[in-house]
């Protein structure tokens, strides 16, 4: 009979330490995610519109659509497996004075909830916001064509 109590304690304690590991799995890759897609948003050209565009007064940005893809999928198709089943809707983008050298853009992730896997304990966490910030840097120039 104790070696019931002490099993089920056991392999409950061994689920939870599971669950924690997954939990932090999820944050590094929603943390990857926003650094993956800011770094693609940093590098396309400010001047260059596209379908689904961003306007922020007399900046334009590239394509939000292929944006958000790259933070989900890694590429701007769109083509794969998403990273955490993350849907277009989760992932935002904002320009600010975006140019060459000047201005940032970030890109965050927010609306996702972890799903806990535990006995007697199964709920969903929803995850904070998750955003990661670059600035213009080139923005998709050509250092010959830079001013």
């Amino acid at each position: 009979m104790e070696f019931v109590f002490v099993a089920v304690t056991f392999f409950t304690m061994l689920l939870a330490i599971t669950s924690g590991s997954n939990l932090y799995f999820t944050h590094n890759a929603l943390v990857e995610a926003t650094r993956r897609g800011a770094r693609f948003a940093a590098m396309q050209p400010a001047s260059s519109p596209k379908p689904g565009v961003l306007r922020t007064g007399t900046d334009v940005g590239p394509s939000l659509d292929a944006i958000r893809n790259f933070a989900i999928y890694g590429n701007a198709a769109g083509t794969g497996s998403s990273v955490l089943g993350l849907q277009p809707s989760n992932v935002h983008v904002e320009y600010k004075d975006f140019g060459v050298g000047t201005g940032s853009v970030s890109v965050y992730i927010d609306g996702f909830n972890f799903t806990v896997v535990i006995p007697f304990i199964g709920r969903q966490i929803a995850m904070p916001p998750y955003r990661t910030t670059i600035r213009g840097e080139s923005a998709g120039t050509l250092p010959g064509t830079c001013p």
